[in-house]
Formats: C-alpha cells, structure tokens, sequence
C-alpha cells in the first residue's frame, strides 16, 4: 500500500516528499492471507484479470455490491457463464446514483443477466458506494475498482483481496445485510418496464467504454 501511495503521489505534479521512513519492518497483525493489487492506465490490468479469473473459477456463489456496474463484454459473459452452470450469481445495485448515464448504461445489461439466471437487487436506503465481491465464501475482495471498463483500464485503483472463509463470512453478512435493504429486480417487471427507461438505457449504452 506505502509503494502504490509513492508511485501514485510521485507520479502528480506535487511537492516532493519529505524524508522519512517510508517502509519500516512490518509487524505481524493478523493470520489472513491479504494481497493487494494496484492497477495504473497503461498497466498490466492486475485487479481485472484477478477479478475475472475469480469469477470464471467460482464453484458455489458470486455475490457482487457495485456503485458502478457498466462491465465489460468479456466479464457480463463470465458472469452469465457462471450462472448457468450452476453458480447463485447476486448482485447488489444502487438504486439511484450520482451519475444517471452510468446507471442507464448499467441497466442495459440487465435483461441479458436475468435471462440467464442472475439475481439482481436494488438498494433503496441511499446511494451506494460500496464495491466488493465474495466468491464462494472464501475469496473476496474490497478496494476502489468498479465494475466498468474505465476502472479497469483507464483509472488509478487499490483492491485488497483476502482468502478465508472467516473474512468471507464477514462479507457475506455485509451482502446479506444488503440484501434485505434491496428490492429485486424480475425479469417479468423488467420487461414490463417504461419505453423512457428503455431509451434511456439505449442512448446511455453507446458511452459505456467511456464511463
């Protein structure tokens, strides 16, 4: 985390920083296995590879709390994937949000996912800004990365992802806590849903790449 700060702080046009011990011996502090990822523009894409390879490999359970969600055609159809061989695919979304292009183009993925067996869930008590993952219990992971192509590739992002089912429950209680916040999304409501929403969801897709 100290490195990725360094990188980031020396890579803006900032005053140079004072002298210090930046990377004192670590202390141990816990018995988790922790790894963090940073990824930069131009990068070698660390937390989407991580995030896609964990998504392909899930066995039992994918449960997703995005702020953003606008993903990419290569992890939508992981994700579909996922859930038609079996695995319980949720997501949480926010139900409104501070960017309503974003939300519009996520919302034009919906009906390929539930087509497909995916759950999702609006939030209705506030504007989400959460961004996790838990795969099968075990694997999660919380950091700045949203679930959009301009998180992936073009933004400066910090994920912290930790192996264990005991972490893991603690993500699942959060989801679940969510969960009972949310209201779900039907595929009979969706396609039920107002000719203004769908053009909305149109005309907010072709800036997908972009948001």
């Amino acid at each position: 985390m100290q490195w990725l700060f360094i990188q980031n702080w020396t890579g803006q046009d900032a005053d140079d920083l004072r002298e210090a011990d930046y990377f004192p011996n670590p202390v141990i502090a816990g018995d988790k296995l922790v790894r963090i990822l940073g990824s930069e523009p131009g990068g070698k894409f660390e937390i989407y590879k991580a995030m896609l390879l964990a998504i392909q490999e899930a066995k039992k359970s994918i449960h997703i709390t995005c702020a953003y969600f606008v993903p990419d055609e290569q992890t939508l159809q992981a994700l579909i994937d996922a859930a038609r061989r079996g695995v319980k695919v949720e997501l949480v979304l926010p139900s409104v949000s501070d960017s309503g292009v974003v939300f519009h183009a996520g919302r034009a993925f919906y009906q390929r996912l539930l087509e497909a067996g995916v759950r999702i869930h609006e939030l209705n008590l506030a504007v989400l800004h959460a961004k996790t993952v838990v795969i099968d219990g075990v694997w999660s992971t919380v950091g700045s990365t949203n679930m959009d192509t301009r998180s992936f590739l073009h933004n400066s992002e910090v994920n912290v992802i930790v192996l264990g089912d005991a972490f893991g429950r603690e993500m699942e209680n959060a989801f679940r806590e969510d969960l009972r916040n949310s209201k779900e999304v039907t595929l009979a409501a969706w396609k039920d849903r107002p000719v203004v929403t769908r053009m909305k969801e149109w005309a907010a897709k072709w800036w997908d790449y972009w948001l």
